[in-house]
């Protein structure tokens, strides 16, 4: 399966550049072990953050910004089979759950409830 891996990225940060690359680091840490259980993990920011930035998005937030990241999710979604929702709080990951429910994609909480995962933990936090 493809999944999309969605926790957060800008909530809590203050918009600090380094609290959101360690929030970015938190959701990679799930792709290694979906990858070696046969799936494709996706992190949107892998493709969000580079478009942001060809679109010309000067600080997080901007109306480039804004043109693309979250957009970039919700077309993500409809192509994977389903997500991987972690972390805490997000406005923006609880969007692609709802994305993912109304396009009829299966929605994981937890590691373990990725077919092929289910004696895996999560990864450290």
């Amino acid at each position: 399966m493809m999944i999309l891996i969605a926790g957060p990225y800008r909530s809590g940060t203050g918009d600090d550049p380094g609290k959101m690359a360690a929030n970015v680091r938190a959701m990679e840490a799930y792709a290694l072990p979906l990858f070696r259980a046969g799936h494709v993990p996706v992190v949107g920011e892998w493709l969000a953050l580079p478009l942001v930035a060809l679109a010309g998005s000067r600080r997080v937030g901007d109306a480039a910004f804004d043109e693309v990241f979250h957009p970039i999710a919700e077309r993500l979604v409809e192509r994977c089979d389903g997500i991987l929702r972690m972390g805490g709080a997000s406005a923006g990951a609880d969007l692609m759950v709802e994305v993912a429910h109304r396009t009829g994609r299966r929605v994981f909480r937890r590691l373990a409830e990725v077919p092929g995962c289910e004696s895996l933990a999560e990864p450290p936090s």
